[in-house]
């Protein structure tokens, strides 16, 4: 497991990390020990970096993740979030983010997180978040119960604005650079190279459409987007090879990204994903993925307010 270096934060970062969505039930019920297991394994096959989020499960997944990390905090890097809390509920307010860390701190069982991120902040205001919640984060970093701060979200010209004017430490982008959309190169590495921001990268599988169950019914994408993800799914069935393996593959082989957050809540989704690490995408493969991807005339849904979307 390769580590890499996020940003000029110094912090270390196994090149896959661990998504903890799935342990909130988010895309599925999921047995509390089926976790427990999945954190373990990805613990001593060298996976390094948690992420969560109080939105997750509706702070289940913080909850579970805390239990499942007890006795192995030192060995991680660990992140979580504040802003949103419900599918309709954000407050970015400089209060919020007090009350919120010191609620996610106890659900994770820790004095402090590593990276502290502003949750989806395209459905916030954006001068809010630049000048009321990054500096009332800034305050809890130097508390000391955060060490870095970042922000988080799926339209990238907001993250590039924020991150500039913000002056923040890392971003998180997440479906932005994926077999079916590659903006991230676009819109926001340029600011990352400027500034010497880490970057880091969520769902390369799409939030689920670029796996052979396909994505749970809540998924935003547009229809066009989802049938896509069907074709390149059988275009690697056809070739015995899983999706997930080269969704995964592709989000690692970015020479900015620190690390690719995948889900994999339980220890046979953990396993499968550790062969990414030594998989090679096959070119006549990926050529034809291509030609699915350049065909479309929509590669990302819309998030947030009108007028932070890209």
């Amino acid at each position: 497991m390769e580590n890499r270096i996020l940003g000029k934060t110094g912090v270390r970062l196994s090149e896959l990390g661990f998504g903890a969505a799935g342990l909130g039930n988010d895309y599925g019920t999921l047995d509390a020990a089926e976790g427990q297991r999945a954190v373990d394994k990805a613990i001593d096959s060298g996976v390094t970096y948690f992420d969560t989020a109080p939105y997750y499960g509706r702070t289940l997944s913080e909850e579970r993740l805390g239990v499942a990390l007890q006795g192995k905090r030192d060995r991680v890097v660990l992140s979580t979030k504040l802003g949103r809390y419900d599918k309709a509920s954000f407050d970015f307010s400089a209060a919020r983010v007090q009350s919120s860390i010191d609620e996610s701190l106890a659900r994770l069982r820790t004095d402090y997180v590593d990276l502290l991120i502003a949750h989806d902040v395209e459905f916030g205001d954006r001068e809010q978040i630049i000048t009321e919640t990054l500096p009332a984060m800034r305050r809890v970093q130097e508390s000391g119960k955060a060490r870095f701060i970042g922000i988080s979200g799926l339209p990238l010209k907001i993250l590039a604005d924020v991150a500039e004017r913000g002056r923040v430490d890392f971003v998180l982008s997440y479906c932005r650079y994926a077999l079916l959309n590659r903006d991230l190169d676009r819109w926001l590495t340029p600011t990352v190279q400027r500034y010497d921001l880490g970057l880091i990268s969520a769902a390369p599988v799409h939030m689920g459409i670029l796996t052979t169950q396909g994505p749970q019914p809540w998924h935003p994408a547009q229809a066009e987007i989802k049938e896509a993800g069907r074709r390149i799914v059988a275009l690697c069935e056809q070739r015995s090879v899983p999706p997930e393996l080269v969704a995964v593959r592709f989000s690692l082989n970015h020479p900015l990204i620190a690390s690719t957050l995948v889900g994999m809540p339980r220890q046979a989704e953990v396993e499968e994903n550790l062969k990414a690490l030594d998989f090679q995408i096959d070119s006549d493969l990926m050529e034809e993925i291509d030609k699915i991807y350049f065909s479309l005339k929509e590669t990302i849904w819309p998030s947030g307010r009108p007028e932070n979307d890209d």
